[in-house]
């Protein structure tokens, strides 16, 4: 019985989890970013307090999700983050791969899909923060090594999509055209995913029966 009531709490603490994340976007897209617009002139300026913003509201959502009993992480070599112009290379097995990353740097810049900065929830936090779009396919590579220079933390996963669970490796050749055209170091993240959870065609509800614990390994 122990178990169970500990089960649904969690499958709770998920749905809760998710309804915080869509509802947070919304309120920073229609009530914090947009100030921003009339208060604050340069554009670099602004780009960078939004991107903070979101690193500080990525970094709460971590901290509810762990206060919730959903999840637990431990972090390793964070130092190596706190530095501009880092083009951070991470394998993707779940779905808050992308959060608990960009809640460890106040500079993220990151390459979103057209459908992510469409969504009503997360429009307004991604032009705030300026993040690539990855539908301007011929000058994406260019974008994404002008983004480095100009400081950006920029935050990519090779394989374009989280990891099929069972399948090897299939990494695209975007990330390696970036680092090479721009002759550009590469800072590798390693994420692990312990019981696996949120991958790929899972459905959030489908709890693992332990609270997932996560690595981020810099």
């Amino acid at each position: 019985m122990r178990e169970r009531i500990h089960h649904a709490w969690r499958v709770a603490g998920t749905g809760l989890s998710f309804l915080a994340f869509g509802l947070g976007g919304l309120f920073l897209g229609l009530c914090v970013l947009p100030p921003m617009l009339w208060l604050v002139r340069d554009p670099e300026r602004r780009r960078r307090w939004a991107r903070r913003i979101v690193q500080r509201s990525f970094a709460a959502h971590v901290e509810l999700m762990r206060r919730l009993g959903v999840m637990t992480y431990e972090i390793r070599g964070r130092e190596r983050l706190a530095r501009d112009g880092l083009l951070v290379l991470a394998n993707h097995p779940t779905l808050i791969d992308v959060v608990l990353l960009v809640s460890l740097l106040p500079n993220a810049d990151c390459v979103v899909k057209s459908a992510v900065a469409r969504n009503p929830f997360m429009r307004g936090p991604v032009r705030a923060a300026g993040y690539v779009s990855n539908d301007d396919g011929a000058g994406l590579v260019e974008d994404c090594i002008a983004a480095v220079r100009a400081g950006g933390a920029l935050v990519i996963f090779p394989e374009g999509t989280r990891t099929t669970p069972g399948q090897p490796l299939r990494l695209q050749r975007g990330a390696a055209n970036i680092a090479v055209r721009g002759a550009l170091d590469i800072t590798p993240v390693r994420i692990t995913c312990s019981p696996p959870t949120l991958g790929k065609g899972d459905k959030w509800y489908r709890v693992p029966p332990t609270r997932f614990h996560m690595v981020i390994d810099v």
